[in-house]
């Protein structure tokens, strides 16, 4: 995750209400939210390798035994969980980008088909909603603005949600004042 942080550095005299028109649109907050990655791709090679060599291992063992439909067994085995990694790994590829400028907050999603989806919103006009438990942390972090609420670092850990929400916290407060 990246954020950048920024105070607003204006001339008050520049303008009368204080902002430098230059530093408006630049941003006050901005982070690129990514899902936890447990394997690399070498880890990956490591964890498959190791869990095909002890599959057949036990399937030889089991043919030579007269058990010969558990190396098959373990074959569809290694099968779903070589897909499943694959899926878990390529749905890590998907990230949030949060911005906060003085005019605008903008989220972007972006899958792991690389589908983009935007939702803008006046920074006047949100909030950030958080819906914390005492025993698992934050459960949930929502922007909304209007009738609009949209889920803000969804795949994100209760502790790295916990991160996000206070860095948004604090530039929406530093917009809302007019800083």
């Amino acid at each position: 995750m990246r954020y950048i942080s920024r105070m607003a550095s204006g001339n008050p005299a520049v303008h009368p209400d204080g902002l430098d028109p230059d530093s408006v649109e630049q941003p006050v907050f901005a982070a690129t939210i990514r899902p936890h990655q447990s394997l690399s791709r070498r880890g990956f090679r490591v964890v498959m390798a190791g869990l095909c060599l002890v599959s057949a291992a036990v399937s030889v063992g089991a043919w030579r035994v007269g058990l010969w439909p558990i190396a098959g067994f373990f074959g569809l085995d290694m099968l779903g969980i070589y897909l499943a990694l694959k899926v878990s790994v390529r749905r890590g590829s998907s990230f949030e980008e949060v911005m906060i400028s003085q005019i605008e907050i903008l989220l972007a999603r972006v899958s792991h088909r690389g589908e983009r989806r935007e939702w803008r919103f006046n920074p006047l006009w949100t909030k950030l909603v958080s819906v914390d438990d005492e025993e698992f942390g934050l459960q949930r972090l929502t922007l909304e603005s209007r009738r609009i609420a949209v889920v803000v670092a969804r795949d994100a850990g209760p502790e790295e949600r916990a991160r996000i929400a206070d860095g948004l916290g604090r530039a929406l407060a530093e917009v809302k004042k007019g800083r």
